[in-house]
């Protein structure tokens, strides 16, 4: 079975309202950045690559002015991907797969890092991440990388136990991930498709959503596996999930 890592790659302070547009603006919150490993006999995924590891230098000019102003990086020194790949014995060279859930500013901030991976992102989000006008962060996933479109459902290491499943909405298209730890147990990457559990109880919807029909639509996808005795899921940023799960070397079981 392959083994499963969560890994910090930064943290977002904001606004609350940001999250739950409901809410009465003026309530901070601070939420993780998570990016996962998948350690698998024939090779190693990671599944986003996080913030950029130089952002907090100048944030305007790393992220723009409007991320910039949205978001303060709140996050530790060694919270990017190469430190937290280092905990557990990997350089970025160690990495055969990288999969972008999407391709905001806090998913695919790092990309370049992993010149020798293959970039598995769902078609549609490729293309509208070329389109004109896009929504995609350009500096963190537009380098001359091995980008390979995939298009629904993909069995990653062909064995059935790592699986990427299209849950656009948030984005064109955006996927999340699905991982086989035991005979009886699979963990659930929702990523953006589902902030946190309290979205999934209140079937809440962020104010950052491409198209709201479709992303309610996989919400409920998720909720339906969420459903499922065997089956855990691990929200996009959901900072009190995150503190009960396994960190650094210990691997999600």
């Amino acid at each position: 079975m392959p083994a499963l890592h969560a890994l910090c790659c930064g943290r977002l302070a904001f606004d609350r309202s940001v999250f739950f547009p409901d809410a009465a603006p003026g309530t901070p919150t601070t939420v993780p950045v998570p990016a996962w490993l998948v350690r698998h006999p024939k090779g190693n995924l990671l599944f986003d690559t996080g913030i950029r590891c130089d952002a907090a230098d100048d944030p305007p000019a790393k992220l723009g002015r409007r991320i910039a102003a949205t978001y303060r990086l709140a996050g530790a020194a060694d919270e990017n991907p190469v430190d937290q790949l280092a905990l557990l014995g990997l350089k970025p060279d160690d990495i055969t797969y990288v999969v972008n859930s999407h391709l905001h500013f806090d998913h695919c901030g790092c990309n370049e890092l992993f010149p020798r991976a293959k970039f598995l992102v769902q078609r549609a989000e490729l293309d509208a991440a070329r389109a004109p006008k896009t929504h995609a962060f350009g500096p963190g996933w537009n380098h001359a990388l091995d980008y390979v479109p995939i298009d629904g459902e993909h069995d990653v290491f062909g064995d059935g136990s790592t699986i990427l499943f299209p849950t656009p909405g948030h984005t064109p298209g955006h996927q999340s991930l699905k991982v086989r730890v035991a005979a009886d147990r699979w963990i659930v990457m929702t990523a953006d498709a589902c902030y946190t559990a309290e979205h999934m109880a209140g079937d809440l919807l962020p104010g950052v959503a491409w198209n709201e029909p479709v992303m309610r639509a996989s919400l409920a996808q998720l909720r339906r596996l969420g459903e499922r005795s065997d089956t855990t899921l691990i929200y996009g940023h959901d900072a009190a999930q995150w503190l009960h799960l396994p960190q650094r070397a210990q691997a999600i079981t």
